[in-house]
């Protein structure tokens, strides 16, 4: 059974190591390929529209065709939008391939982590997926890497990236793993979520507004002002790593009170940082530090709100409570880059970080609010906190939320 599984966590990693490349130099390749800013933050929010919209009609596809075909036909979707984007360059052209690599990756996450929900042994259920987010970050990490190592203006990229995929696509088709059958989910009428959890559904969305604006204008941003591959990678990477470094200590804090002064402080903690940013020396030695807190608050704003929000729902709506989240952080994500490009066009690089920083503090001041008028919900402690990531992370859509003896499950989305 574990060997089984490891094939899943695996091939999700070539996944994961193949998008943490593509995000990045696909934003250095736009500004070579002078699309400007407006078309280049269409071209990257594409991506997170083509996300959305898999959240939400993956599932269905999954269940009417099984596991292992649905991953073999999510991921033929990305290695043909990949492969297509250097055969006929145009922005319209690349939208369509980014939407439709967009709906492939979203649901290659949803059905490994579906799988993985169903098969893994109860009792060993957070330790798979502890290495399954490990794996994650660790191969967002060494994509960044590849940047300062691969001429971004050639078809080589695409190349690796479209192998990356096709090796994770055969490792899962070849798999001895006996794939599960998923019964039918459950329902979250529209609205119940904003009216309990609030600051939830707001915080999702500003979440996915800088992490997509981030990620998709930095790298951008640098090679237009003539700063080394080498150089943008190593950047992407610390922010990454930062991020990786935050992630148990801010779960354990969560855990113990309030999440909403957790997200509070994290809220704050990125706008600080991100006019720190702005306002530090422009080289490394006080470049990186900031950028490393950049992508600890950062990656931390979106798990926060899913706790909080399951800490205020029933406890037979928990899946469907992720997949909303999911929408509107994919929402928010679209929005980040079109929104910031057009702020970098007129302000530049400045104008975007405190662009960043000020729909972060409002999220601070909301959470603030809503302190005041709201007394906390009672800590569960098994619905803790779970390392998470909106841009990349798996997305949980197996209904059965529940252990063995009938007690909830936490849920990594």
């Amino acid at each position: 059974m574990l060997v089984q599984i490891g094939t899943l966590i695996a091939a999700t990693s070539l996944v994961q190591l193949a998008n943490g490349f593509f995000n990045t130099f696909l934003s250095l390749r736009l500004t070579s390929e002078g699309f400007g800013p407006t078309l280049t933050g269409i071209v990257l929010s594409a991506y997170f529209i083509g996300f959305t919209i898999g959240a939400v009609g993956c599932g269905p596809v999954i269940q009417r065709i099984g596991h292992i075909r649905a991953y073999a036909a999510f991921a033929g979707m990305v290695v043909v939008g990949t492969a297509a984007m250097p055969l006929f360059i145009s922005p319209l052209g690349w939208m369509a391939c980014r939407a439709a690599i967009g709906i492939g990756c979203v649901g290659l996450f949803i059905t490994t982590e579906s799988w993985l929900n169903a098969k893994a042994p109860a009792d060993q259920r957070g330790r798979i997926f502890s290495i399954y987010m490990v794996g994650t970050f660790l191969a967002l990490a060494a994509g960044q890497l590849l940047i300062g190592k691969l001429p971004v203006e050639t078809a080589t990229p695409f190349n690796i990236i479209v192998a990356l995929f096709a090796l994770a696509l055969v490792m899962v088709s070849t798999t001895r793993a006996e794939a599960p059958t998923l019964p039918a989910e459950a329902s979250l009428p529209y609205g119940d979520l904003t009216r309990q959890a609030p600051i939830s559904v707001i915080g999702c969305v500003i979440a996915g507004m800088i992490s997509s604006a981030f990620y998709a204008l930095f790298p951008a941003w640098m090679a237009r002002n003539a700063i080394p591959q080498e150089t943008i990678a190593l950047f992407m990477l610390v922010a990454v790593l930062g991020g990786f470094a935050f992630q148990v200590p801010v779960g354990r804090l969560s855990d113990r009170g309030d999440r909403r002064i957790v997200l509070a402080g994290l809220a704050l903690g990125f706008s600080v940082a991100a006019v720190a940013l702005d306002l530090v020396p422009r080289h490394l030695g006080a470049v990186l530090p900031v950028a490393a807190l950049l992508g600890g608050f950062m990656s931390t704003l979106y798990p926060v709100c899913v706790a909080h929000a399951l800490d205020r729902m029933p406890q037979d709506r928990v899946v469907a409570v992720s997949g909303r989240l999911i929408l509107v952080s994919g929402i928010g994500s679209a929005l980040g880059p079109l929104l910031g490009a057009q702020v970098m066009a007129r302000l530049d690089i400045n104008g975007l970080l405190y662009f960043m920083a000020a729909i972060s503090a409002l999220l601070a001041a909301l959470a603030a609010l809503r302190i005041r008028q709201r007394a906390a919900p009672e800590q569960m402690s098994e619905r803790p906190f779970a390392v998470l990531d909106p841009m990349t992370a798996p997305i949980s859509q197996e209904p059965e939320a529940t252990e063995a003896d009938g007690s909830p499950r936490p849920l990594p989305a």
